[in-house]
């Protein structure tokens, strides 16, 4: 009897593929098989990668990024698809698939943009709400363009100078007003001063005496009185 078999070699990290001749349980002869079907080499790569991890797919920051702002939508409405680490590894078949034609290895993974996956899971009205909804980034008052960090689902976040948000009286939102960003205030070295979801409390009673402090430290740098009729700067003084 003859027999063709296509597996996942975890060794080789790679798909692999031979054909036997059989007698009963006896192996009379093996061999490699030169061309195995590319279905058969695509279902053997994902039970490969099933029984590896997710972090054998190609990462990136923006695949990462992407994948997070899906989930905090689908918090919102759930026709979002999920794309948690877990459901992704259960689907594979379904959403990965497609995309392995010609794929056999773990190196050959990295050819894959996670991102064009991601968004074609996405309808074309999703895609636009997306960009609504769930924006990669905030143009602040200065005019400095900052990431919005999603890797906390229920705590969307912005890590901001502290200077630069000078004359914004409240805190920046996303999803249409529903969820307001945790705001990071940093100093002008870079580092956290204030966490806060209210912007004008902060400037109302905690401003004073982190104004004070920073002032100290970095006395050559713009700390008004006032920071609401204050000009918002990302350099250590607002422009003359």
């Amino acid at each position: 009897m003859k027999e063709e078999e296509v597996y996942w070699d975890s060794e080789a990290q790679s798909v692999k593929a031979r054909q036997r001749e059989r007698l009963g349980a006896l192996i009379l002869k093996e061999a490699p098989l030169q061309a195995p079907s590319s279905a058969a080499v695509a279902r053997a790569l994902i039970k490969g990668l099933q029984s590896e991890s997710i972090g054998v797919l190609p990462w990136t920051k923006a695949s990462r990024q992407l994948q997070q702002r899906i989930l905090f939508l689908r918090q919102f409405d759930d026709s979002w698809p999920n794309v948690r680490d877990e459901a992704l590894m259960e689907t594979m078949e379904t959403w990965l698939e497609p995309h392995l034609h010609g794929l056999r290895s773990r190196n050959d993974l990295q050819r894959l943009n996670l991102v064009s996956i991601w968004e074609g899971m996405l309808t074309w009205e999703q895609r636009r709400q997306l960009e609504d909804w769930a924006p990669t980034h905030l143009t602040v008052p200065s005019g400095s363009r900052i990431p919005i960090d999603y890797s906390d689902l229920a705590a969307p976040s912005l890590s901001v100078r502290l200077q630069e948000m000078f004359g914004l009286t409240g805190t920046p939102t996303i999803a249409r007003g529903r969820a307001p960003l945790t705001l990071h205030l940093l100093s002008p070295a870079q580092r956290p001063v204030q966490v806060t979801k209210d912007l004008a409390s902060f400037w109302s009673h905690a401003y004073f005496d982190v104004k004070k402090d920073l002032k100290g430290r970095y006395p050559k740098h713009y700390w008004p009185d006032d920071p609401l009729v204050a000009e918002p700067t990302s350099r250590a003084k607002p422009r003359s």
